[in-house]
């Protein structure tokens, strides 16, 4: 009998310590004005609630996102998001009253936690916007945090050996777009500024793997769409600076 509650007592401490380690977050949406005359703009993001540094550090992450996609004013300082959701509007408003045919703007940021361990936390920010012409514009872009200190990273901060996972990311890449090893990466119709490969942008934690996406144009046509590498940490936790159990 003591050893069955000696046993049920180490799992709940585990579980317990499990939960600890995530850290909490509530829905947070945030709207544009309701006006006929008004463009659409809806906000969904997580809101980190925990009284610590890399809470912070995320909202303030995220602040900065939705403050970098909804500003249009570059002569006006923006310094929260209620005051992007209002240069957004201004700017629409402003361009509707010139031109009344002018088709409706509208923003959509949605931000979700994809991946979270006792070392990392990995946000994703989806957004669409549309500003006039002949199509809107779509991004995803990774967040990821280091934990223990606090800090957001910086894609060059994942890596021990980055040099060597760019040269593997880019034989990984050549495989799975059918690029041949010997030719130039631009061979098949990419756009790879230079002629030489690179790491896109958006680098994150997944389940999954570490993601890698090129948003549209970044070394595509829009046509082409996003361009999504997944590689599995089992075959690339000698390049991370932060190794992933697998």
């Amino acid at each position: 009998m003591k050893k069955h509650l000696a046993t049920i007592f180490f799992l709940c401490l585990l579980m317990s310590c499990q939960t600890e380690s995530k850290l909490t977050f509530e829905p947070k949406q945030l709207l544009g004005e309701n006006c006929d005359g008004c463009p659409k703009i809806e906000v969904n993001i997580p809101s980190a609630l925990d009284d610590s540094p890399v809470a912070e550090a995320i909202n303030i992450a995220l602040q900065e996102e939705i403050i970098s996609i909804l500003s249009f004013n570059e002569d006006e300082t923006i310094d929260s998001v209620d005051k992007a959701l209002q240069s957004f509007t201004a700017s629409y408003k402003e361009l509707k009253a010139k031109f009344p045919d002018e088709v409706q703007w509208e923003a959509e940021i949605d931000g979700t936690v994809v991946y979270e361990d006792e070392n990392i936390l990995t946000l994703i920010l989806n957004s669409y916007s549309f500003t006039g012409g002949a199509h809107g514009y779509a991004s995803t872009s990774y967040l990821n945090f280091d934990k223990r200190k606090g800090t957001e990273l910086e894609n060059s901060e994942l890596f021990d050996d980055l040099e060597g996972f760019e040269d593997f990311a880019e034989t990984k890449f050549r495989v799975q777009e059918n690029i041949p090893q010997h030719k130039n990466i631009n061979a098949t119709g990419f756009m790879f500024d230079g002629d030489s490969f690179h790491l896109p942008n958006s680098i994150g934690y997944t389940k999954e793997g570490l993601k890698l996406i090129y948003n549209q144009y970044e070394v595509a046509s829009y046509a082409d769409g996003p361009i999504v590498l997944t590689l599995p940490y089992n075959e690339i936790n000698t390049y991370l600076k932060r190794k992933v159990k697998h």
